[in-house]
Parts: structure tokens; sequence; C-alpha cells
């Protein structure tokens, strides 16, 4: 859904070119209105409408194919440069040859399944006002690629949207006529949303679901900021996006960007990396959640080789970014699925070796002797594991209810009452957790409006509660935003005292300096500040330091009324008990213990 965030969210934001889209358009009126909610549900309706969540999750369990991912990279190998500024006439050749294949897939999929399948390109002008790759009207129209498998309802107008670009890139962002494979970056992206089109088309879902394979990414996000300008002009509301952003390969480079792997050659084909913007009441953290959770419930006890879902403490990578953005950036939400492992930064710098934004990133070791590709970079099968983890994600909210709010309050020492509105579902999750970004337990309460619930945390633990709703068929709703309670005291307070000045003691403030979270960590971590008051707004800052005394880092906070998040991350390769000291007027106000846990 489109939601704001109540707290501030003080993060590395990735910012992309100084360039602007315009003109965003759907080459096709049918499917600008399936997007828009202006259609007949019964004319896209399959001929058996399937509403159980355990049969489609085992079916797509059973229909994603890691021998369909590889004919799709394959073929979008044979493209030779996906650039964003390559040839576009070409039938072989270039960005434009590889869209319209991409198109014709999308075509091909709706044909197998009544012609319920709906594609079209999102065109729009970049202007690069004089810099970037093309300089000429021609080379600065560009178009996503787009797919609609319109829902069973348009009460509730909210789109589904899985995402992956298709735009590739060498050593020079601007080459567009070398070699420039891009196959884990982003091959993979694509062919998995190209995969989930395929399986999902022959379900009717009650949320519509938009497959996009975007251009632009490589040049600051275009394509998506598009697609995301063109939603948010019309006002279509969003349940969750997923970005798929190097989705296959499992090698650990020289340089991979942190939070990443440990050291290079490690091989990785079961971890997934689920990044997200923001912590306390972010919708894209509980997005995140929704996303393991359905897989434990759903998958889980299936599938031959189980996927382990890291919901990450950062929006993404240290100084990178991806499509994801250009949605949260305009209050969407959105998530990015990234390999465990990469295979290098990208940077190219002196004595880069690695595959990532290079030529090296190509489809596999090519055998000179037999004039084939012997082996493959990618993984496909921890490719299919991945596909099905957004697939199964995408089902779940595109089948289940919409979203509900609810109030939590503390009931005594250790026991919560949580009351839901509305209050006529079948039954209610109610999901807890504490310390880290996972939920500790998720209760189920089923025929009542309200439950006294016993939580599993010792006394003076904060902790956080937040609710969904469940259909007749146990399918969840997106989770509500949380309550953060504390056991043992009263709902944590947040508001501003009253009695005391604007400017005092920062105590007198409600300005607590609460615990890291997770803690122990290896690679990044969330601080909390709560604050009553925005006094002292420019006057903090947040200071890392050694128990000998070594400063480590020091953070700026612009301090503000409510609950100021800092995202820290050091990375691999240390260990170690640190302070965490809260700096207002020069003078440390309170202080944590942060344990770094070296991998």
């Amino acid at each position: 859904m489109k939601t704001y965030l109540p707290a501030l969210l003080l993060t590395l934001a990735w910012a992309g070119g100084a360039y602007a889209q315009s003109g965003e358009a759907v080459t096709s009126n049918e499917v600008n209105k399936i997007i828009l909610g202006n259609y007949t549900p019964s004319d896209y309706q399959a001929a058996t409408v399937i509403t159980d969540p355990a049969v489609i999750s085992t079916g797509l369990l059973n229909d994603i194919s890691p021998d369909s991912l590889k004919a799709y990279l394959i073929m979008l190998n044979s493209f030779q440069n996906r650039n964003t500024f390559s040839d576009t006439s070409s039938s072989s050749f270039g960005i434009g040859a590889a869209r319209r294949w991409v198109l014709s897939k999308f075509q091909q999929y709706s044909a197998a399944n009544d012609d319920r399948l709906k594609s079209a390109y999102l065109t729009f002008t970049y202007n690069p006002s004089g810099a970037g790759c093309g300089s000429t009207s021609s080379i600065n129209k560009h178009a996503d690629v787009i797919a609609v498998l319109p829902g069973s309802q348009t009460a509730n107008k909210s789109l589904i949207i899985v995402e992956a670009h298709m735009d590739s890139r060498n050593v020079s962002n601007c080459d567009v006529t070398g070699s420039a494979p891009g196959i884990g970056d982003n091959a993979t992206g694509t062919a998995l949303v190209l995969e989930l089109a395929r399986v999902m088309s022959k379900y009717t879902f009650r949320n519509t679901i938009l497959f996009s394979v975007n251009t632009g990414e490589e040049q600051g996000l275009i394509g998506a900021k598009a697609l995301a300008n063109y939603l948010s002009n019309n006002n279509v509301l969003i349940k969750a996006v997923n970005n798929n952003d190097v989705s296959g390969g499992v090698f650990c480079g020289h340089t991979a960007s942190a939070p990443s792997c440990p050291f290079y050659g490690d091989i990785d084909s079961t971890d997934l990396r689920i990044f997200s913007l923001g912590d306390f009441n972010s919708p894209d953290k509980q997005w995140a959640r929704y996303i393991k959770l359905e897989y434990k419930e759903q998958l889980l006890s299936q599938v031959a080789v189980p996927t382990n879902i890291q919901v990450m403490e950062p929006e993404d990578r240290t100084g990178r970014g991806g499509d994801h953005q250009a949605f949260t950036k305009i209050g969407y939400t959105a998530v990015r699925f990234t390999q465990a492992n990469e295979d290098g930064n990208g940077s190219n710098g002196s004595g880069y070796s690695d595959r990532q934004h290079n030529v090296r990133d190509s489809l596999g070791h090519y055998n000179s002797s037999t004039h084939t590709i012997d082996s493959i970079y990618v993984n496909t099968n921890y490719l299919a594991r991945n596909a099905l983890v957004n697939g199964n994600s995408m089902a779940m909210v595109a089948l289940g209810p919409d979203t509900i709010s609810m109030m939590g309050t503390l009931w005594s020492a250790n026991t919560i009452k949580v009351m839901f509105n509305p209050a006529n579902s079948p039954a209610y999750r109610v999901a807890v957790r504490s310390a880290t970004n996972d939920w500790d337990t998720v209760y189920t309460v089923t025929g009542a409006s309200s439950a006294v619930l016993k939580v599993p945390y010792a006394s003076n633990t904060t902790f956080y509660v937040s609710a969904a709703a469940m259909d007749a068929n146990g399918t969840e709703s997106q989770f509500s935003t949380e309550y953060i309670l504390s056991t043992g005291l009263f709902i944590l307070d947040l508001q501003p005292d009253s009695t005391h000045p604007a400017a005092g003691d920062p105590g007198d403030q409600g300005i607590r300096l609460m615990p890291n979270r997770p803690n122990p960590f290896d690679e990044a971590t969330m601080i909390a500040i709560s604050s009553g008051t925005d006094a002292y707004a420019d006057r903090c800052c947040l200071q890392i330091s050694s128990l000998d005394g070594r400063l480590v880092e020091r953070i700026p906070v612009h301090l503000q009324k409510g609950l100021n998040q800092v995202v820290f991350n050091h990375g691999f390769g240390v260990s170690g008990v640190y302070i965490c000291s809260l700096i207002i007027d020069g003078l440390p106000v309170q202080s944590t213990k942060m344990i770094f846990r070296k991998q």
C-alpha cells in the first residue's frame, strides 16, 4: 500500500543521475484500464478459479522450471548488449530486440491461458540534459515491458508488482555496441519475472498482478521511476513491489558490496537476502517479514532444498541501489530480492577482476574447441527457488483480505490485549518481535474481535506488535503497522511531556537511546532513539567507540519527535564489544553496548 513512514529514517540513500522522465503512457488502452481498475472482472476470469492457498503454493513449486529459466538466460545472452541506449531497430541485437522478445513471451503465456494476461509497453521520454549516453530525441524514447493479470474484483484496486531491470552494461555505462551480456546483473531477474508470468497466468487472484521488465536501471532507475510516476500520477494503489536484481549467482567475488559474502570463492545457493527501508512501523520491513512467514508456512515442509530468507537491516547494499527505491521514495511499499553472494561490486577500478558490471558477467565458460558454453555461472536451481519465494508471497497477498488496523495495550506484566478493526474476519494473526527483524511468535486468534495473549519476553523488554486478518481459506492479509510495548511497563509514550519546557534536560524530554537491533550483529544493525521533542534536532549525533576509547564512527542525527532510526553498517571482519553513545551539545547523554560478531 502507499504509506508514508512516521519515523525519521536515517539511512544511506542511493541517488541516481539528475535526469528526468516524462510523458509516461501505456500503449494499450485495455492494459491501462486494467491497471486503473476500470474493467469487468468476469471478462478475465480463469475457467477454473482456485482459491485454496495450499493448492496454489504447491502449483508454483511444481511448475517453476530451472530449464525454462536457463532458456530465458540463453536468449537474453543472444542480444549481446542490452544497454539502455543500444540499438532499437535490429531484430537480433540491442535493447529493442530484447524488449520485443519479452513482449512476445508475455503474449505467448496469454495465448496459453485464455488470453487473460494482457501486455503492453510503458513508453516515456528521458532527457539527459546534455549529459548521459545519448542526446538525440530518438535515443531518448524508452520503454518498459509490462503485463497485467486482472484480479477477480475491483472494490480494492491495489496492485501487486514484480519487477526486474533488463538493461545491461560493461566497464563503460555508455558502451552501446560492445559485449555487455549482463547475465547476473540482471538477466537473472528478468528471467525470474518471465517465469512467474508463465506459471501464475493460469490462476485468478483477488487483486491484479503486474509484471514489469524495466529499462534504464543502470542510468539511475529511469524505467522504474517512469512506472512509479505513472502509477502515482494516476492514484493507483499498490500492496507491494518485489524487485529482483542480481538473483541467480552463488559465487562470492573479491569486492562484493557489504553486507554480502564473507570471503572470495565462498559458494551459497541456499540464502536469499531481502533488503527493505526502515524498521519500526515500516511497511517495507513488514512486507519482508510477510514474505518469510508465507514461505515458512506454505512451502518449507515441501521443498527439497530450503531457502534461508534473511530480512536485511538496510534498504540496499552499502553505496548501491535498485529499482525498488523508485517506489519507496514516493511512499509505495517495495523490497529488493538479491542473491546471498555477489561476484563483485561493479566498481571496475584498478585491479578489478570480478564479473559484475563487466564483460565477464557472461552466461558461462566458452569452450573454444567445441564452440559451446560448457558451464554457466548462474545456478538455475537457486534462481528457481528465489522465484518460488517471490511468487508465493505475491499469490498469498493477491488472494488474501485487505489490511486491518489494531490497538495493543499491556494487560499485565507479560500479557497484551489486542483489538482488531474491522472485527468481522473469520480469524486474525498477531505477530510480535523484539530484538531482531524477524517475528518471534505469530499467534492465531479465531472467533473473536480481541484477544489477550502471553508474550515470550522477560521483564522490561521492548517489543513490537502487529496484526493481520485471515479469510475463510486461511490466507493472511498484509500486517498492520506496529505498536511498541514493553513488558512490565505501560505503552511506550513517544509524545512530548507538556509539563516540561521545550529545551531542558534531555531526559525530561522523553529522549531515550534504545538497544540496537539485532544485537549481537555481524553486518548491520538498527539504532533507535525515541524523543518527545524537536528541540535538539540539530544538536545530536551517535558516537561509536571501542572499549579503549578509540572513535570508530560519528553519525550526525537530526533528532525529531517520535522514533528516529539510524542504520549502522560495519561490514565483515570486526568483532568485539563497542559503545554507542548519544551525544547532545557535545556531551554524552546515554550509552548502550553493541556486540560485533565476526561471521
